[in-house]
């Protein structure tokens, strides 16, 4: 009796060192640890005012950019200040963009602000302008609905707030109160680890209106950026853990139907869309260890991905910026325009570069 017990413990002990042992193997995998650095500079200068991140960044068609900064106490990332979040406008058309700190009116909290992903709708009846924002206050999801009113003003409007809005990573609006969504996680971020091990894909895209909130799409690993295409036909979707761009087809009753996979190699963070060529931009994380184990020395690097064509049978990955952490830390975000790019970041700086 004594041997059986023996057996059966160390038949146990074995069996939990071999499932931490391919939970290692696993996250080291998808995290892309130890990956040689793509190294490709753009000619570039530091945004002024932006010191402790821009997350999220998107462009109107007129050039008007804007910013959310300062992330915090977001899935354990790194964080150089833990003020309240802010957020910025830029005009690209400027011969010298410079950000320009929005004034917040409404009832909205603003001291604990947390902005995350955004997207923009223009009203095409009266071109107002609404902006959404994603906003973790306490370390909670909503969204925020704001008017941009003036050159510097942003009115709030409404805050939305669900059960099934319950980890939103990155939003793209549809209407003036109407958008998806992704959640990066379906538990607590511990149990989230675990069904990443275990290789159950239970994240989701969220569809929210005033008259409806439902799932749209499932399947997603951990969903992170998204965003539409120009002809408003296709719906982007990066699944950061699977290393993947998914398409999705909206169809009529704003339901999502998944067309493909594009393979990006690397860990891709929001999107964005060319307004002019259709072309899909995509802030990633070459080594998502380097941003969990945070080393001033031997800091996350940043890569900026393009891809052509991406409907089509054919579509063509390329590397458009690729920094080893010394000039840019952690890149989420590349929003391009005419020529120019501008490159947010989790915690860091943000760049303007010259793209000819």
């Amino acid at each position: 009796m004594a041997a059986l017990k023996k057996t059966l413990i160390a038949a146990a002990v074995a069996a939990v060192a071999a499932f931490f042992g391919h939970a290692f193997l696993k996250i080291q995998r998808l995290s892309l640890a130890s990956r040689e650095m793509p190294v490709k500079h753009l000619k570039c200068r530091y945004l002024p005012y932006i010191e402790y991140g821009a997350e999220d960044i998107t462009i109107l068609k007129d050039g008007l950019a804007f910013l959310s900064t300062g992330l915090h106490d977001y899935l354990g990332l790194p964080s150089f200040s833990n003020e309240p979040g802010k957020m910025y406008v830029l005009d690209l058309l400027h011969p010298k963009p410079t950000p320009v700190e929005l004034q917040i009116k409404g009832g909205l909290d603003l001291s604990s602000f947390n902005p995350h992903g955004i997207s923009v709708y223009t009203n095409e009846a009266d071109d107002s302008i609404y902006l959404f924002v994603v906003n973790h206050p306490q370390q909670k999801s909503q969204v925020e609905i704001f008017r941009f009113v003036g050159e510097d003003t942003l009115v709030h409007l409404k805050t939305v707030a669900h059960p099934l809005l319950f980890s939103v990573n990155d939003i793209v609006a549809v209407g003036p109160e109407h958008f998806y969504a992704t959640n990066d996680r379906y538990f607590s971020y511990t149990l989230h680890l675990l069904t990443v091990i275990l290789s159950m894909p239970w994240c989701n895209v969220v569809y929210y209106s005033p008259e409806e909130v439902r799932e749209a799409a499932g399947g997603i690993q951990s969903g992170n950026g998204i965003n539409i295409s120009p002809d408003k036909r296709y719906i982007y979707v990066s699944d950061i853990l699977d290393h993947e761009v998914d398409v999705f087809e909206r169809l009529d009753g704003e339901r999502l139907v998944y067309i493909k996979s594009v393979p990006v190699g690397t860990l891709c963070d929001n999107i964005e869309v060319d307004h002019m060529t259709g072309d899909v931009w995509l802030g990633c994380h070459p080594d998502a260890t380097k941003l969990s184990n945070f080393d001033r020395k031997d800091p996350p690097g940043s890569e900026i991905i393009k891809i052509k064509n991406i409907v089509s049978d054919h579509p063509v990955v390329t590397l458009e910026y690729g920094d080893d952490g010394h000039e840019l830390m952690g890149s989420t975000v590349a929003a391009p325009y005419e020529g120019k790019l501008l490159i947010g970041t989790i915690f860091h700086k943000a760049l303007y570069c010259a793209l000819k």
